[in-house]
């Protein structure tokens, strides 16, 4: 399990900002050659949703979901997975199945044409977390967090994405 500033993560870190991390799920909601996932939220503050956020946060939040999603994108498809779109979702329903109340979190979901279990072209499902669904679903491997983070630091260097235009 890693550890930021005495938070505990089971997934796997592949990026952080000064407030937010961005990390690749064990358990992911739609796997690899589907597009599969990245999620990103707060480092330690507790924010139950995007409307909790400080107005410096939420550019924050909203450069990295650009920048790591647009990194995604080009990673995935030196990796010869060809995603072509990527669904920005904001959940934390099933939060509620344990009695517990919502983390702000935005998921990155990867689309792709070929899609076998998210079918291309529909509204993804989720079934609830306990269901069996998702058992088997491939998260990114190691090489395609490098290639991700590899295109992470590459887009940083650009105009778009350099930390004074988001001040």
């Amino acid at each position: 399990m890693e550890e930021i500033d005495g938070v505990k993560f089971k997934d796997t870190i592949i990026f952080e900002t000064e407030n937010f991390v961005a990390a690749v799920p064990k358990k992911p909601d739609v796997p690899r050659l589907d597009g599969g996932q990245i999620w990103i939220r707060a480092k330690e503050k507790y924010i139950e949703s995007r409307t909790d956020l400080e107005p410096r946060m939420a550019i924050e939040v909203m450069r990295m979901t650009m920048l790591v999603g647009e990194a995604m994108i080009a990673g995935m498809k030196n990796r010869g997975i060809e995603i072509e779109r990527i669904n920005y979702q904001e959940n934390g329903n099933w939060a509620y199945q344990d009695g517990v109340k919502p983390t702000f979190h935005i998921h990155l979901y990867g689309r792709t044409r070929s899609s076998k279990t998210q079918v291309f072209g529909e509204a993804l499902t989720f079934p609830n977390k306990y269901s069996g669904f998702y058992e088997g679903f491939e998260s990114f491997n190691q090489e395609d967090i490098n290639e991700i983070q590899k295109q992470i630091a590459r887009l940083e260097k650009t105009e778009k994405y350099n930390i004074t235009n988001w001040k």
